[in-house]
């Protein structure tokens, strides 16, 4: 996608702009500068820095072993142990190097390679300190020799807060080591040229850093003053805020000419409106105005809004075109589903659809309903889902809310982070349908799902407000990366 962590010394609205935010939703009014005539700010953004990953390779060269310099028990007899004299590890090197660096370019990661390979433990040792001196968010380990999995296991777990340790098949024999394989705090990959394997984990230590210098506004009534607090696993920092606030700003919003046209033009994009007046399609261009104007005003990385009773104020439209342009917003003030979107925004690059989960236990299905899903289901810069507006299912008056048609085959994922628990639960599956309403009922979007390979589809209830993704078993084994190296426990059928 983007240098997507580009922001080092930016300024907010330089680093959305890096990572294809801006531009990317149907209407854009709430971003203009325009609809931006907020009040003071009372929060600066946070500074972002990219992440740090070192990098090392393992592995002797050949003319170590052919004088019988290599520090193993096979050196006396200028033995090859796997993966054998043919391997070429110099050339493996060079290819994994420039394979790994276009994934640091194109996620917007740093690397620092080692400057030649190790195998002796004195330099094992050295860079071991080094990294405890540059401090690295994370390691990645490249092992092409079978009896440097000790050493493997020692860079990695004393270097850094986690690592990722590549072991090409070949380049151990027997079973993979178990300390390795069954090691908390990193990603262990014991494959064949797996370079997708490589990026999952890098995505991991991106997500992670990003999220530590995210701040999530939680807008509710039930505070009276500005309250602060942080998630402690993810480190994401809290920041709750009075709703009157939030409201006294969607009452300064003039509705005029200018407001009206950019409302009538969203409706326009609609396949079908049912029963919402053009007066609640401007009331919900104010709402996604005010919503951009409380997000500026505290330097807000994600939203989540105690929203059902807000009557005229809704902000479901906003919700959804926030979401689409990969700017978390959670409903009804829900701490779980944020923080999930805000993870699967760094790991996958694209919006989720917080829901409200339902199930066909006779055909043993998995519904999803809610109204705030995004059209910009792949990204910013992926197509637009056809879409209709009903109006808000639950309460008058009749303010409008997305009816999303998800494509039918889609591969897609059901996640939820559970906070205060240290779970994270991912589940695959495909589309099927969007059920019309009637038959059935629920909310605005509506989707139909099959979950793979579980008897009861029941078991994958996590609680209210899961989220789902448009995306494949590659990309839930992004969530599983992610778990293994930030200590989660990971439940579904990853």
């Amino acid at each position: 996608m983007c240098e997507s962590c580009a922001g080092i010394g930016l300024k907010r609205r330089d680093f959305l702009a890096i990572n294809g935010v801006l531009g990317a939703s149907v209407v854009l009014t709430g971003l203009t500068t325009t609809g931006r005539a907020a009040a003071e700010v009372a929060m600066p953004p946070l500074d972002k820095k990219r992440a740090r990953v070192l990098v090392a390779f393992l592995y002797p060269p050949a003319d170590v072993v052919n004088e019988g310099h290599m520090e193993d028990s096979w050196a006396p007899n200028h033995w090859f142990t796997w993966p054998g004299n043919q391997f070429q590890p110099e050339a493996q090197e060079q290819k994994f190097t420039a394979k790994i660096r276009e994934m640091g370019q194109s996620l917007g990661i740093d690397l620092e390679f080692a400057p030649r390979a190790i195998y002796q433990q004195a330099k094992v040792e050295a860079f071991i300190a080094q990294a405890k001196q540059t401090a690295p968010d994370a390691v990645l380990i490249v092992n092409f020799w079978n009896t440097l999995s000790k050493a493997a296991y020692q860079m990695a777990t004393e270097s850094a807060p986690t690592a990722i340790v590549y072991h090409s098949v070949g380049s151990n024999h027997q079973l993979p080591p178990e300390s390795l394989r069954k090691a908390e705090g990193l990603y262990y990959i014991h494959s064949i040229e797996n370079f997708d394997e490589i990026e999952r984990g890098l995505r991991a230590v991106r997500a992670k850093k990003m999220l530590a210098q995210s701040r999530l506004l939680r807008v509710s009534g039930k505070v009276t003053a500005v309250v602060e607090s942080r998630e402690p696993t993810l480190d994401v920092e809290i920041v709750s805020v009075p709703a009157d606030e939030l409201n006294a700003m969607f009452d300064a919003i003039t509705p005029d000419e200018a407001l009206r046209h950019e409302a009538l033009e969203f409706k326009s994009q609609a396949t079908r409106v049912m029963d919402v007046t053009d007066e609640y399609f401007v009331e919900a261009l104010r709402a996604h105005r005010a919503v951009r104007q409380i997000i500026d005003r505290y330097g807000a990385d994600a939203i989540t809004i105690e929203c059902l009773m807000l009557k005229h104020r809704k902000p479901c439209i906003s919700f959804a075109l926030n979401n689409g342009e990969l700017f978390p917003c959670g409903c009804e003030n829900h701490l779980d589903p944020t923080l999930t979107l805000m993870l699967g925004r760094w790991l996958l690059d694209r919006a989720g659809f917080q829901h409200n989960p339902e199930f066909d236990t006779s055909e043993n299905r998995y519904f999803g309903a809610h109204c705030t899903c995004a059209l910009k289901l792949h990204g910013p810069q992926g197509p637009s889902q056809g879409f209709a507006v009903r109006p808000f299912f639950h309460q008058l008056p009749k303010t409008p809310a997305l009816d999303v048609q998800w494509t039918p085959g889609e591969p897609i994922l059901v996640a939820k982070y559970l906070p205060g628990k240290d779970t994270l639960t991912c589940w695959t599956g495909k589309v099927i349908s969007s059920p019309a309403s009637p038959p059935t009922g629920g909310c605005a979007t509506r989707v139909l799902m099959e979950i793979d390979g579980v008897a009861d589809v029941c078991d994958i209830y996590a609680g209210p407000h899961p989220v789902l993704y448009c995306g494949d078993r590659g990309d839930a084994r992004r969530f599983k990366a992610f778990a293994r190296m930030y200590r989660l426990n990971l439940e579904g059928n990853v």
